[in-house]
């Protein structure tokens, strides 16, 4: 994706059930008005093309909540009017996330027919117990029948398996990472088990009810995610995130690379052309604003140099290819030595690497990613 093509991401908020380690923008109802959200939607995306004309669009990303409960129909009024809105480029790439039950994969024929060419199915476990320690509402068997079914209709699949839960052993984890690869996708997202403010686990953790990894055995889960992830030709290419090479996703890497995104629908983020965007969270508050307004907006900040270049180096250093600083310094107008501590990065030997204009965090010091982003960011 070129650097000025633009990314699109487009919020449902609803989801059948909340899973208790979950802290997005996700809610459930009873009903909702497909007619009203389609029509708030494509009017929330009118209003972001009008501030942002003449640009390629270089992917679209469907998130949530559960974008595999939308309408196909939906799905393609909003791929069509993203596409009318600015000049796709020859590879568009259109993710969509989804559950893998039997009902959702039924919608899959129709989701790639309306322009869906990337689907992220959230697996989260290969154990049926550990499924419903996680709250998902599908077993094994039907979210293994659920990815045979992707594999079919999509070009493009990635899973997400979630590790580091309670009780389990390293060489529990190594069995499941080799089954998961033994699925043929060219993509991984492999996320540790976190306990958020705000979930049922974090009320379940804070009465003693629930344990997860300490740091010692955490660490050694993600060294040997990467290791096995590396030898089987999905090395990481993010701190969470494995892939084939070319097989990245484009989508996710214009945020990582501090790109241009557009962001609709409830709770949506948004960076354009210096500032920051944020939608209502609220399903019926983003609902009432597009009735209002036009737009589901409820903030529009710019933001200043010093931030920008911020952001950017929090989002870069996660990426195995660092930050390119002679381009963060060029977008926020800012001197490199005031965007990274050089004394810094030249005392975190192995940790830290520099070539040129290109810094980046090493294998050695991947793990030590939190401890290291305020030494070295200004």
């Amino acid at each position: 994706m070129t650097d000025s093509a633009l990314a699109l991401y487009v919020h449902w908020p609803f989801c059948v059930s909340k899973c208790p380690y979950c802290d997005f923008n996700s809610h459930v109802r009873a009903a909702v008005d497909q007619e009203a959200w389609r029509e708030a939607l494509l009017a929330d995306l009118a209003h972001e093309a009008a501030m942002l004309p003449g640009r390629r669009l270089g992917s679209i990303f469907f998130g949530g909540g559960t974008p595999s409960l939308m309408p196909p129909a939906t799905v393609a009024a909003v791929i069509q009017a993203a596409t009318a809105a600015w000049a796709p480029l020859p590879d568009l790439e259109v993710t969509l996330e989804a559950n893998p039950s039997s009902v959702e994969a039924a919608r899959f024929a129709d989701l790639a027919a309306a322009g869906v060419n990337r689907v992220s199915l959230g697996l989260q476990a290969l154990d049926d117990a550990a499924l419903c320690f996680l709250g998902r509402a599908h077993d094994v068997a039907e979210a293994l029948g659920a990815l045979d079914v992707a594999q079919r209709h999509f070009a493009r699949v990635s899973t997400d398996l979630i590790y580091a839960r309670p009780d389990q052993s390293l060489a529990a984890w190594e069995a499941e990472l080799a089954q998961a690869l033994g699925f043929g996708t060219e993509h991984l997202s492999l996320y540790q088990l976190t306990i958020e403010p705000g979930t049922r686990f974090h009320t379940e953790a804070a009465a003693g009810r629930l344990t997860i990894p300490d740091g010692d055995a955490a660490a050694d889960l993600f060294e040997a995610t990467r290791a096995i992830t590396a030898a089987a030709g999905l090395p990481a290419y993010e701190v969470s995130n494995h892939a084939r090479p070319g097989a990245e996703s484009r989508h996710n890497l214009a945020y990582w690379r501090y790109r241009d995104y557009a962001g609709v629908g409830p709770g949506a983020h948004g960076r354009r052309q210096a500032s920051a965007t944020q939608r209502h969270r609220k399903p019926e508050n983003w609902l009432g604003a597009v009735a209002r307004n036009g737009h589901g907006l409820v903030t529009e900040e710019p933001l200043a140099p010093e931030a920008r270049a911020r952001e950017a180096l929090l989002m870069g250093l996660r990426l195995g290819e660092g930050v390119d600083l002679a381009r963060v310094a060029r977008v926020t107008g800012l001197a490199v030595e005031a965007i990274v501590d050089g004394d810094a990065i030249a005392a975190l030997p192995g940790l830290v690497a520099r070539d040129g204009d290109r810094l980046r965090v090493t294998e050695a010091g991947i793990l030590l990613l939190d401890s290291i982003l305020p030494r070295v960011v200004r």
